[in-house]
């Protein structure tokens, strides 16, 4: 997909921040807000809080650090890596509806020192050459087509010897989906690729790929999980993804489980280096 606007169309949310507020207050949420419970909905990706964690212990993040997160969304991955690591983290996101959002979380969570979030374009970002010391993306490159420009514009913006870890869904077959799902509508929005576009991208910008790991087992787990949970419960929670997904996101998941199931897509995980 390369129509940002469309990609921007896609995830934008009217009143996000009222919704989640209103959320929050009927949970009983106290201030400072808890990282915690900001997970049960600001992590949007297969396996929330806990893919996070895997993916973060594999770039090695270390405190002082200066670390990019790429369509951070509400910013919970660049928060929980500043809790952890007290790296300072920046957020770049093409949605306005979840940067003004994910800001005012961070404001609640008094974070605000370790974490900015920006709006704007990963492809053409306003940063200058050689800033950070690490980047990583959560199920990003779904939604960008130019994968190789993609790569080359991380490259540029991270130090010699950086780590960029990506977390995305990936085209295991030729997928044949059923839509909505996560990310698109429609095909016409997806992006789907298939590792290799991913490994050639990343050599070609300079990145030497570490480690490559399908997670498609985890994900089954969780969804599992996350079945048996909502099958026992008296409703959906108060907090929960349909907060940012909308009233659709029972059916965009399952039909992105069917496509993990069907082995046309996993959730795939590359670590690289970027050469010095």
């Amino acid at each position: 997909m390369t129509d940002v606007s469309e990609v921007a169309e896609h995830y934008s949310s009217k009143s996000l921040l009222d919704r989640i507020e209103a959320a929050l207050a009927e949970a009983g949420a106290k201030l400072p807000l808890d990282l915690e419970i900001l997970a049960l909905f600001d992590e949007f990706h297969i396996g929330g809080r806990q893919a996070t964690e895997h993916l973060l212990k594999r770039i090695g993040i270390s405190a002082g650090s200066r670390v990019l997160d790429l369509g951070c969304g509400l910013g919970g991955p660049a928060r929980y890596v500043a809790k952890v690591s007290t790296a300072r983290v920046t957020g770049l996101d093409l949605t306005e509806d979840f940067v003004t959002a994910g800001n005012a979380l961070t404001g609640q969570a008094l974070m605000v020192d370790l974490v900015d979030l920006r709006q704007g374009s990963i492809l053409d970002m306003p940063f200058e050459d050689d800033q950070f010391d690490a980047a990583y993306m959560i199920h990003v490159g779904m939604n960008i087509a130019n994968k190789p420009a993609l790569a080359a514009e991380v490259a540029r913006v991270l130090k010699p010897g950086g780590m960029f870890g990506i977390y995305d869904v990936m085209a295991v077959d030729e997928p044949d989906l059923t839509y909505p799902v996560p990310w698109a509508s429609g095909p016409e929005q997806s992006a789907l690729s298939a590792p290799q576009i991913y490994r050639d991208a990343l050599r070609g910008a300079g990145f030497k790929l570490q480690s490559e790991t399908n997670r498609s087992d985890f994900a089954k787990e969780f969804f599992a999980r996350l079945a048996d949970r909502q099958s026992k419960a008296d409703g959906p929670p108060v907090l929960g993804l349909h907060l940012v997904m909308g009233p659709d996101t029972a059916i965009k998941i399952r039909n992105m489980v069917a496509g993990i199931h069907g082995n046309q897509i996993a959730p795939i995980e590359m670590i690289a280096r970027l050469g010095a």
